[in-house]
């Protein structure tokens, strides 16, 4: 039984739209909204499919679990959207500092990425998941002749991650839990060792 039957998807970027694809695909509604309005989102919802509805930020905002797809520097822009308080916040957000094309690191000064959001989303539970990986493995089948895709995740509330590790799994990910949101998402973020690290598979091996 999939555990949150809702799910908002703030942004509809790239990763925005294959975190929605992969959850429809999983049989959970989905709200997505951006800050441009539903009517902009016409034509993806009407490819993701019935269980999926385009609305506005301030909707996708109001589930129980929303994934965090908007570009980096506009978190900030987000913490009065909603009452973020007990909220699962799964962030996918890299730290760039402009966009189109994506380019700069944005200066958190000693916080991680996913502290910073945290700070600006008060009262949230983030966990910090999915933005090591391109859109294209996201979307993409996760499970092939040599295992599963790895996502890795971090965060600082346990609750938080059971749930967002059993929805990676359900989505086909090998999830892996990397601690805390400064230790587990420096490892994760930008700059870190495992930045990018997309092609990462988890090795299935006969135990028998």
């Amino acid at each position: 039984m999939n555990t949150h039957h809702v799910i908002g998807v703030l942004g509809a970027g790239e990763v925005g739209q294959a975190v929605a694809g992969q959850a429809v695909h999983h049989g959970h509604e989905v709200l997505i909204g951006n800050r441009r309005g539903p009517e902009t989102l016409e034509a993806l919802v009407g490819g993701l499919g019935g269980k999926a509805r385009a609305v506005t930020a301030e909707e996708a905002a109001k589930p129980e679990l929303v994934f965090l797809s908007v570009p980096f520097f506009v978190v900030p822009d987000l913490t009065d959207l909603t009452d973020w308080s007990g909220k699962i916040v799964v962030d996918t957000t890299n730290q760039f500092a402009a966009a189109n094309p994506w380019r700069g690191r944005y200066d958190v000064g000693d916080l991680t990425g996913s502290e910073w959001v945290a700070r600006h989303l008060p009262g949230a539970r983030v966990v910090k998941a999915l933005n090591t990986l391109f859109a294209s493995y996201i979307a993409g089948n996760t499970q092939g002749a040599e295992g599963r895709l790895v996502a890795f995740y971090a965060g600082d509330d346990a609750d938080a991650k059971a749930a967002v590790a059993a929805l990676l799994d359900e989505f086909g990910f090998a999830a892996l839990d990397l601690g805390g949101l400064r230790e587990g998402g420096r490892l994760m973020q930008l700059d870190g060792a495992l930045s990018a690290n997309h092609a990462k598979l988890l090795l299935q091996m006969d135990v028998g």
